[in-house]
Order: C-alpha cells, then sequence, then structure tokens
C-alpha cells in the first residue's frame, strides 16, 4: 500500500540537497558535502554576476537606441529660435499719422486706443460647430451639442456693431500650451514643443501679457492654471485664482470657480481693482474628453457657458471689450493635439455695447455657418488686442489684424484698417529682419515678401494722397497689399521652421542603425552560449564609450562647431562604443555565425518584421497597420497548425493544433474592439466605445470586465494544471488574490458608468472618492503585495513522498529516491521556470486590465491567453530558440496597442487614466499610469518575452540563462527595426503633405514603443530573472 507524505519546500531542499551530495559524492569519490555547498555558493556568484553583466549590456543598448532617438529628434522636431527683443511704446516700427500721441499709453501707444479694460473668456475646445444653430436636413438628426449655446451666434446676428462670431483656427499642435503661446505671442507652434503640455515653461519672449503689465494694466487670471506656469508673476496674486487644469474627470470645480470670482470683479464697485480679467473654462473640454461631444454632459456645459455669456454681456461697460474664445476644438471622441478640421476649428466671438465693430461686405453679415467660410487665425487675435487696448504689438507676432474689429461699423472705414495692417505689417518685417540677422540667414524666399512690402508702401504713399476720405478705394488697396506681405512672410516662416537639421537627423539614424547591428549579431549571430561573450562585448563597449565621450568632449573644445558639449560627448560615446562592440566582435569571430534563419520560422519572423518595416513608407498602410497585423497574426496561426500536424507525437500534434486554433480564434475575437481615426473614416466603424461620437462605454460592455473577472483565473489555471504547476503561490495568487483584483476592476467601471450616467442617487464626489479608493486597493494588490509575493515566492510545486517498493513514472513530474523505502514525486517540475516566472506577468496584467476601459481590458485579457497559446504552439513545435516567438509577441503588442483604443496619433491618448487612482496630478506617478494605459499591451508582452526560453524547461538545464538573453534580445531587435523604418520614412518623406499627420505620429510613437520596451525588458524582466531563479537554485540548486 502507498502512503502519500507532503513535504515543505524546506524539507525538499534538504532532501534534495542530499541525493544530490550522495550523488555527487559517487562521481568524485568521496568529496565531502561541505565541497559541494561550496561548489553551489560559487555557482550561485557565478550566476549573480552573469546576471549583472547581462543587464549592464542591455542598458547599454538602451542608451544606444536612445542616443540615437534623441539625434533624429533634434533634427526632425525643430524649435525655432526665440528672440529677446520687445515691443516698445515709444518706438513704433512706422512713423506714426500727424496728430498721433506719439508713444502715450493712455491714448494709444501706436494706434488710437479703443478700449480701457478687456474682459477675455477662454472657453476650452469650443468649438466653431458648437456655437451655430443645427440646419440639418431630415436625414440628418442634431447632436447632443447643437443649439445648447446660442447667444454668440445671435448677438453677431441681430447686433452686428456689437458683436461678431468667427472661425477662429489653430495652428497644430491643438494642446491647450501650445495654443495659448500662439494667443499670446502671435508666433507659430513647433511641434516639440508638445512634450511639455504636461508643465508649462514660462514664456520668455515677447507677448501680450508681458505688454499689458508694462503698460501699468493690473491683470487677474481666473481658472486654468496653465496661465500662471507661462506667466508667473504677472497676475494680481490677491485676485487671481489659479485651478488645477489637468483633472479630465472633474467637470465643475474649475467653471464654477471662475464665474464665481468672475462677476463679483465686474460689479461696479469693484471696477478699479483691475483692467485685464482672463478667465479660463475647462469644462467643455473635460466633457468632451470625458464623454464626447455627443453627450448630455456636453449640452449641459454649453447651456452653462451660454448662461455665462449672457450675464456677462449685461455686467460690463463700453470701456470694457468682452472677448470669448475656443484655444482648439475637438474630435469626434471629444479628444484634441492633432490637426483634424474638428480639433483645429475654434469659435472667436467679440462683444462690445460701444458698438464699433462692422461688415466689409452685405454677405458677410451673418456669422459663418460652416468654419470653412471667412475663418481668421488664432494669432490673428495679438495684434488685434494689442492695437484695440493701445498697447505695443508683440515683437514676433505674425498674425494680422481682424478686419470686423477695424473697418468700423458702415463697413468702409479702409483707412483705419489699412493704418492697423501698415502697423502690422511694419512690426512684422522688422521682426523677418531681426530673425535672419540672429539666424545668420540670407533668405531667397524673403526676396517675394520684400517686392509685395514695396508694393504695399507704394499703395500706402498714393492712398495718404486722400487722408480726408476713410473709404476711399487707395486705402483698401494698401490694406490688400499688406495683407498679401502678412501672408507671404507667415508661409515663408512656416516653411523656415519646416526646415530639418539634416546632419542631425542622418547621425540619429547612423546611431540606430549601429544598435540594430549590435543586437542583431548578440542576439542572432553568435554559436554558443551568448553570456560566455557577454563580459567581452560589455568590457569593449563601456571602453569605447568612455574613450569616445572623452574624445568628443575635446574635439568640441578645439574645434568651434555648432554643437553643445553635451551632444559631442553623447555622440562620441554613441560611436566609441559601436567600435568598441566591433572589436570585441572581432576577437570573438570564431562564435560569430550568419545571423540569417535556416528554418521556415526565422524566415517567417524575418518577413513579418521587413514587410511591416517596408509598409511604414506607405501613408495608407500605417493607417490601416492594425488590419495588417492581424494579417499577420492569423497567417502565424494558420502556419502553426501546419506545423503542428507535421509532429511525431501524436500529443504534441494534438496540442499544437489546439492551441494554433484558439489563437486565431482570439485574434479575430480581439479585431472586434475597433477605435477608427479619421483618415480610415467611413470605411471603419468604432467599437471601443459606446458610438464614434462618445468617450465613454456603452452599457453592454461593462459585462466585459466581470467576464475577464470569472474566466481568465481559471484559464490561466488550466495551463498551469496542464504542467501540474497549480501549486503553492500559485494557488493563492491566481485562484484568490488576482481574481479579486478583477474583481474589483470590475466594480471599479461599474461605478464609473455609474457616475458617469448619474444612475445612483449618491454625491458624486463619494462615487469619485469610491473609485479611487478602489483603484489603489487594485493596484497595491498588484504592485505591491504582488511584487513582493514574486519577490519572496517558492516554486510552484507539490511535493509528494510515497512509501513503495515499485517505482512509476507521472507526466510533467520527477521522481526521485533520496532513501531506499520512499519515493519523492515533485509534481511541476518540468515548468518550474516558466510557472513561476509567470506570476510577475500576472501582477502587471492585473495593473494593466485596471487602466484600460472595459473594451480595453477584454482585448488585454485576451492577450493574456493568446500569450499562453504561443508558449504551449512554442513548446509543441519545438521553437525555443526561435527568433518566431519574440516577433510574434511584438506583434501581439502592437495588435493589442490598437485593440485596447489607440492610434499612433496624439489625440488617441486617453489623458483620463492618470485619474484613475488618484484626484489630481502627481508626478512621475501620473505620466506613469498614461504610459501604462497607452502601451500595456507591449509592456506585456515585453515582460513576458523571456517566457519564450523558460516555458517547460527543468530547474537545471543548462544555458538557460542565455537563451533568455537570445529571446529578449530577439523581442528588441523587433521593436529596433520598427523604430528605425519609422524613422528613415518619417526623414524620406520629411516633405509629405501627411507628414505631421501620420509619419511622424507614427515615428514618435515607435520610438516610445522601443524606450519603453528597453526598458520593461532590462529592469522588470531581466530583474525578475533574477529573483525567479534564486528561488528555484534555492531548491535545486544550479546546474552543473
Amino acid at each position: 500500500m502507498d502512503i502519500d507524505l507532503k513535504w515543505s519546500h524546506k524539507e525538499l531542499t534538504a532532501q534534495f540537497a542530499k541525493a544530490k551530495a550522495l550523488k555527487e559524492q559517487e562521481h568524485t569519490s568521496g568529496v565531502s558535502l561541505e565541497l559541494a555547498k561550496q561548489v553551489q555558493h560559487k555557482k550561485e556568484l557565478q550566476f549573480k554576476t552573469s546576471h549583472g553583466i547581462l543587464v549592464a549590456f542591455l542598458l547599454w543598448i538602451c542608451l544606444l537606441h536612445a542616443s540615437g532617438i534623441y539625434f533624429f529628434t533634434r533634427g526632425f522636431l525643430l524649435t525655432r529660435l526665440v528672440l529677446d527683443h520687445k515691443s516698445q511704446c515709444s518706438a513704433p516700427p512706422v512713423e506714426l499719422p500727424n496728430g498721433h500721441d506719439f508713444g502715450s499709453p493712455s491714448h494709444g501707444c501706436w494706434h488710437p486706443k479703443t478700449f480701457d479694460k478687456a474682459v477675455i473668456i477662454i472657453i476650452d475646445a469650443l468649438r466653431y460647430d458648437f456655437t451655430v444653430p443645427f440646419r440639418g436636413s431630415n436625414s440628418k438628426a442634431p447632436h447632443q451639442f447643437h443649439n445648447a449655446m446660442s447667444v454668440l451666434y445671435e448677438s453677431a446676428s441681430q447686433r452686428p456693431s456689437n458683436a461678431f462670431l468667427l472661425p477662429f483656427i489653430a495652428d497644430p499642435p491643438t494642446a491647450t500650451l501650445q495654443r495659448l503661446k500662439g494667443l499670446t505671442t502671435g508666433t507659430l507652434p513647433t511641434f516639440i514643443d508638445l512634450g511639455s503640455n504636461f508643465a508649462g515653461t514660462a514664456i520668455e519672449e515677447d507677448n501680450l501679457v508681458a505688454q499689458l503689465r508694462d503698460a501699468g494694466k493690473n491683470i487677474v487670471q481666473l481658472g486654468d492654471d496653465t496661465w500662471t506656469s507661462l506667466f508667473p508673476g504677472y497676475f494680481d496674486p490677491n485676485l487671481t485664482r489659479p485651478y488645477e487644469s489637468f483633472n479630465v474627470w472633474d467637470l465643475h470645480t474649475v467653471d464654477n470657480g471662475v464665474t464665481e470670482h468672475l462677476f463679483p470683479l465686474l460689479h461696479s464697485s469693484n471696477s478699479s481693482k483691475w483692467d485685464v480679467i482672463i478667465g479660463h473654462y475647462l469644462g467643455v473640454d473635460h466633457a468632451g474628453h470625458r464623454y464626447g461631444p455627443d453627450h448630455p454632459a456636453m449640452a449641459a456645459k454649453l447651456q452653462q457657458m451660454d448662461g455665462v455669456v449672457r450675464r456677462l454681456v449685461e455686467s460690463v461697460d463700453e470701456s470694457t471689450v468682452v472677448v470669448v474664445l475656443g484655444d482648439h476644438g475637438m474630435d469626434a471622441k471629444g479628444d484634441h493635439g492633432g490637426e483634424s478640421d474638428d480639433e483645429i476649428q475654434a469659435a472667436l466671438w467679440m462683444f462690445s455695447k460701444k458698438g464699433i465693430f462692422g461688415r466689409t461686405s452685405q454677405a458677410s453679415q451673418l456669422p459663418p455657418q460652416t468654419a470653412s467660410e471667412r475663418p481668421v487665425r488664432q494669432i490673428d487675435l495679438v495684434p488685434t488686442l494689442a492695437l484695440l487696448l493701445g498697447i505695443p504689438i508683440p515683437f514676433n507676432n505674425l498674425g494680422a489684424p481682424i478686419e470686423e474689429a477695424f473697418i468700423g461699423t458702415s463697413g468702409d472705414n479702409w483707412q483705419n484698417l489699412a493704418q492697423a495692417s501698415h502697423l502690422t505689417g511694419a512690426q512684422i518685417k522688422k521682426y523677418q529682419e531681426e530673425y535672419a540677422l540672429a539666424r545668420g540667414l540670407v533668405l531667397e524666399a524673403a526676396l517675394t515678401p520684400q517686392a509685395l512690402w514695396e508694393a504695399a508702401k507704394e499703395a500706402w504713399v498714393s492712398a495718404a494722397r486722400y487722408s480726408n476720405n476713410p473709404s476711399a478705394s487707395g486705402w483698401k488697396n494698401s490694406f490688400e497689399k499688406f495683407s498679401s506681405y502678412q501672408k507671404e512672410t507667415l508661409d515663408v516662416c512656416r516653411g523656415l521652421w519646416a526646415s530639418f537639421d539634416l546632419v542631425s537627423m542622418v547621425v540619429g539614424l547612423l546611431v540606430l542603425l549601429g544598435g540594430i547591428v549590435v543586437v542583431t549579431c548578440y542576439a542572432r549571430g553568435l554559436r554558443g552560449d551568448v553570456i560566455e561573450l557577454t563580459p567581452l562585448f560589455l568590457g569593449r563597449a563601456l571602453a569605447g564609450a568612455v574613450t569616445g565621450a572623452v574624445c568628443g568632449g575635446i574635439l568640441r573644445s578645439i574645434y568651434p562647431v555648432n554643437a553643445t558639449l553635451l551632444d559631442a560627448c553623447l555622440l562620441g560615446s554613441a560611436i566609441g562604443g559601436l567600435f568598441g562592440f566591433a572589436s570585441a566582435a572581432l576577437v570573438a569571430r570564431r562564435r560569430i555565425a550568419s545571423p540569417f534563419p535556416s528554418n521556415l520560422w526565422g524566415w517567417l519572423a524575418v518577413v513579418f518584421t521587413v514587410s511591416q518595416s517596408a509598409g511604414f513608407a506607405s501613408n495608407s498602410y500605417t493607417i490601416w497597420e492594425d488590419t495588417i497585423l492581424l494579417f499577420f497574426l492569423s497567417s502565424f496561426g494558420f502556419t502553426a497548425i501546419i506545423s503542428s500536424l507535421r509532429q511525431r507525437e501524436f500529443a504534441d500534434k494534438l496540442l499544437g493544433m489546439y492551441q494554433s486554433i484558439i489563437f486565431i480564434f482570439l485574434t479575430r475575437l480581439a479585431s472586434f474592439s475597433q477605435l477608427c481615426r479619421e483618415e480610415q473614416m467611413p470605411f471603419c466603424r468604432s467599437t471601443y466605445y459606446a458610438s464614434a461620437t462618445s468617450s465613454t462605454s456603452a452599457p453592454w460592455q461593462l459585462l466585459i470586465p466581470f467576464t475577464v473577472a470569472i474566466l481568465l483565473p481559471g484559464i490561466i489555471k488550466s495551463y498551469y494544471k496542464g504542467t501540474r504547476s497549480y501549486e503553492g503561490s500559485s494557488v493563492f495568487w491566481i485562484g484568490f488574490a488576482f481574481r479579486i483584483g478583477l474583481l474589483l476592476s470590475a466594480i471599479y467601471w461599474l461605478l464609473d458608468a455609474a457616475d458617469d450616467g448619474d444612475w445612483l442617487p449618491i454625491n458624486k464626489d463619494v462615487l469619485k472618492t469610491s473609485r479611487v479608493y478602489v483603484a489603489q486597493i487594485i493596484l497595491s494588490i498588484a504592485l505591491a503585495a504582488g511584487s513582493t509575493t514574486f519577490a519572496w515566492a517558492k516554486p510552484c510545486l507539490n511535493i509528494v513522498a510515497t512509501k513503495t517498493a515499485h517505482s512509476k513514472r507521472i507526466e510533467d513530474a520527477k521522481v526521485m529516491y533520496p532513501e531506499t523505502d520512499q519515493s519523492v514525486t515533485i509534481l511541476g517540475y518540468a515548468n518550474v521556470h516558466g510557472s513561476r516566472y509567470f506570476l510577475l506577468v500576472v501582477n502587471f496584467l492585473l495593473a494593466i486590465i485596471l487602466l484600460q476601459k472595459p473594451m480595453g481590458g477584454g482585448a488585454i485579457g485576451i492577450l493574456a491567453w493568446q500569450i499562453l497559446c504561443l508558449l504551449e504552439i512554442i513548446d509543441c513545435n519545438g521553437l525555443s530558440d526561435s527568433s518566431i516567438g519574440p516577433v510574434v509577441l511584438g506583434l501581439l503588442g502592437g495588435f493589442h496597442f490598437f485593440k485596447t483604443g489607440h492610434q499612433a496619433t496624439l489625440s488617441a491618448i486617453q489623458w483620463e487614466s492618470a485619474f484613475i487612482p488618484m484626484r489630481s496630478i502627481r508626478y512621475p506617478w501620473s505620466p506613469l499610469l498614461i504610459v501604462g494605459n497607452t502601451f500595456g499591451a507591449q509592456i506585456l508582452a515585453a515582460l513576458a518575452t523571456p517566457l519564450v526560453a523558460l516555458w517547460k524547461q527543468p530547474p537545471q538545464k543548462r544555458g538557460l540563462l542565455g537563451a533568455v538573453a537570445v529571446a529578449v534580445s530577439t523581442h528588441i531587435l523587433y521593436h529596433s527595426v520598427i523604430s528605425i523604418s519609422t524613422t528613415m520614412w518619417a526623414y524620406w518623406l520629411r516633405r509629405h503633405l501627411m507628414l505631421y499627420r501620420i509619419f511622424s505620429p507614427r515615428f514618435m510613437t515607435a520610438a516610445a514603443v522601443l524606450l519603453v520596451v528597453d526598458f520593461v525588458v532590462v529592469i522588470l524582466a531581466i530583474g525578475g530573472i533574477r529573483w525567479n531563479w534564486l528561488s528555484i537554485a534555492e531548491v535545486f540548486g544550479y546546474p552543473v
């Protein structure tokens, strides 16, 4: 009769060590047990050293990637030179007309002042079509945002001398910080500044706010705290009330705060306390981000703004001009940041009780019905407000005066409009000359603006003969000439600031190419265990990097080049490191092998990578990239079915086919989650949110997190059961903690939907607090408790001692005989590395699911299942040393990037994810949460890459660390090729019409993914391998 006894891991360790020592004594003719312990200790130190060297080598590769991306970006996304010149009230750009009080702020510095005060209201993301009445047909129903804010159109239509409403076109990128820079300086934004949208830096160049302060105006700012970041110390500290701007979950705090402090200031008793009020409302923008424009919350917000403007009109006097504007629009989902029509088409409304506005023609009496009619640029507001308020036009301004503000109520005061255009054009010419001088430029393109300027001056002199007749055609001709000059100069500046530093771009490309050569050689071009050669490669690379950095610094100090000392050292370090690696490869040339594949699977990995990279040269391919990835993954699944049929063992054949079919099915299932980009319409239907115009989940989608919570732990458990590894800590962690975390995640999104839809008679603040606490508990389970569990957990094993005289074989188990009268069966022995390491994947899986919307959480759950399918396919087909596993993981990460509601566009960033576990912005956690939301699929795939080498491998297999190094390096290689391909095509297509809409965002996405994957592989994956190895070696020792 057999008697089973379960042993603890401590007992197992002792028994296994004893048995192993006895075995070693047999082979060493009586070597002592103490000597065996010393051997194991030496092997432990050897492993830790090899592991540390591997981490250092991969970190060097990461720095190489970062250097290449830095140099390319430095040349590709240029910033313009900011001049520190300031316009002076006493120094107009041209001679002023006779009779004007020269340089007097009380009457107007360069132009007669029209208003003493201004109230400037920014309604963030006020799209133009939010302000005009709906005029649809029977086949087109109005949206929620239609007719909700009618005051702007009504006043401009019924009282044209008091108000006008125009489309207000923003220059991309349509992020608030960049728009505020343009609205106050009159200059064009630069694409690279978008990264500072989290935390604005002070504006140093000349601007409206600085000119108002220099004129002695007391300025009050209410609302968005971005203003206080851009203009520190400019606003009245006693009256200014800034509010945090980035909490897109909060629709009311900022708006209510602005209104609460705005109207008391407008009371006659407080009129002497201020000269200019800037109020920045955020509710419309936040409603768009949270719900989308076609939602009752948006209608409610617009109606609230309608009431504010109506009340504002009644509260101001004739000496005050009121400006209401949107800094940008929003797309169909309520997001912004790119350059689509909906994102750049904002609204501008100006009002005055004095009645000084006009129209240049009878046809323009009514506001435009669409944003394509009579638009004005946002930078045009800068000279318009400056001249109306009697202050100098900021020195760097490129905008033009708005016609309606200067043409007069009868619409024929061309003299006044021409004078405003003359002053503006003269300041633009002065700026152009100073800019060319500062940059040392001789602009051939400036010949055309110069000729236009001379023609405009002639027209001005000619019109002066009719100075007593403001409506004379000569003044109109003069205005048109100055307008032509301004438009042409603006085009010249756009071209100048769209120029590229080709040398820096080529340097970046070469450094990235060198990194690809390094990773290719290391991952696919070495014979034997790569760990043996890693110390040589690292030592030579670091020596070369240090030498190169020193040489770069010395050369920079000797030869005057257009580069900083940091750039010179960085470039020298990259080049030196590459030469150092090359010298190491030369020393180890006998171990160098051809990196080209020797079998079908290897070539399939190459085809997937190269064809995807080549496709980025096409804008249509880039737009439909998710569909291409669907094809690649399906092709892999069908190939795996065929390969499984060719296996000799029936069990491998059956299991491989089964997992391949599931893999294909899951790929198709995930494809139903889709967020369409503008260029895909009308051939694409968004399913990620409730509708194409919504940013909230449909009620049925709330079932997805609960389904995931019910099914996913059981699915993972089944894979553990297959190798008898569902033992030890995996039982508690997968069966209980992970499931509880998923249920809490489902509850979180249920509470979120209840808050959005007002389902519960509970205070919204209570709901928000409850959600935050739930999210914090989930992240604590996943990252805090999960990391602790992973670090200290024992292997997922079940040890059974059986007293019997008969031996027996158990699949996926090891039977030992430490004593003659009993056997020890270790269940889970065959997958001891893989089953324990996967617990780390489970931890991050839980955190990433929380950070996704319900549909995205379902896609991430499918990704986890597909990873397990892939591991079984690799095992059944003997592909653990092939490149296909890491490459398919890269494809899965890219595919599920799209399936989690993301696109390679700025507007697709889900900013609200920063507030899932927090009520306000906190650094560095808020950006990290957004990274986890955006690149969650790639993070999970990178984290799972070591499993390609670890899955179903025995604990004492030799060369396993080297196999892990090859797998993760191959995964990095895939992302490196994708990154350099998008970089190369961005370089080649730098003059393409779709550069900043398609190719540039895709390049930035690939670069960000590469850096994130590098970090995850080096710090999390390889770091996790160390803990995994030490835990297993504690029981089984190190390989002999």
